[in-house]
């Protein structure tokens, strides 16, 4: 998908929302288990419910690696699913040396047809530049996360005063463009957005961190926009699990409608 096609998706829905596809085996609700396949039949009725609210859709390969050959299987399903005018996220964090890197891009873009992948960038350019080489696919590079841990590398301030995300975030607009090159930057920061703006203007920001992280949408909105919007914004405790019981996909499509008339109006 290319940068301009995401920004008609946004333009169209009124909505820059990512539902994030954690499907948490012990969470997803227990009269599911009577499925073949209780995974995927889970995010079916998320998809369904909320494929009209949000533009891109984030399973967190972790969920389903744990669950090993079926959850692989449950992952490919899941994707074949997910309409086509959706963006497709692998929150996988990869990053490895040249070769290793290239055979990860190759599963998550060619086997598995994932439109974006998460990379972790601590190995430096040599192991980012071949997920960059494929064609209407995306990285999605770690710069400033969510998580309290963000603290302990992240923020450390350089012998200029720069924090360390703000140097890894300028080194890596070095090796890809903004057609095919984002950035995370957590929900729990948005005090950084502003300043993130300043040195990367263009490129789109992935939002981790709304919902039951507990970050402010109007806040990184307020700061976090450019002239195209620019943001994806992820929730997915927020949304999938809204619900534990035989409406947990109408439960879902409520917390995802709310999200999105915020969204909406945020937009305007």
């Amino acid at each position: 998908m290319t940068r301009q096609e995401l920004h008609q998706q946004i333009r169209s829905k009124g909505s820059y929302l990512c539902v994030g596809l954690d499907a948490d085996f012990e969470r997803i609700p227990r009269h599911l288990l009577k499925y073949d396949d209780p995974v995927y039949e889970f995010n079916r009725q998320i998809i369904d419910a909320t494929q009209n609210l949000c533009v891109a859709y984030k399973p967190n390969l972790a969920f389903y690696e744990a669950q090993g050959a079926k959850g692989w299987a449950s992952l490919q399903k899941t994707l074949e699913y997910i309409p086509e005018e959706h963006f497709t996220i692998a929150d996988a964090k990869r990053g490895d040396i040249g070769n290793t890197s290239r055979l990860y891009a190759q599963a998550f873009f060619e086997t598995l047809n994932f439109d974006a992948v998460t990379v972790a960038p601590y190995m430096g350019e040599d192991s980012v530049a071949p997920f960059l080489g494929f064609e209407g696919k995306w990285v999605i590079l770690l710069g400033l996360t969510s998580n309290q841990g963000s603290r302990d590398f992240q923020m450390d301030k350089q012998e200029n005063g720069q924090p360390l995300y703000e140097k890894v975030m300028r080194r890596a607009q070095q090796w890809g463009s903004p057609e095919q090159l984002m950035f995370v930057v957590g929900a729990t920061h948005p005090e950084q957005f502003e300043e993130v703006r300043r040195f990367a203007p263009e490129h789109f920001l992935l939002v981790p961190g709304i919902g039951a992280q507990g970050g402010d949408l109007q806040a990184v909105s307020r700061y976090g926009f450019n002239d195209h919007c620019g943001m994806l914004v992820n929730s997915s405790r927020g949304v999938i699990f809204a619900g534990d019981g035989e409406d947990f996909a109408e439960k879902a499509q409520m917390a995802a409608k709310a999200v999105r008339e915020e969204m909406a109006g945020l937009l305007q």
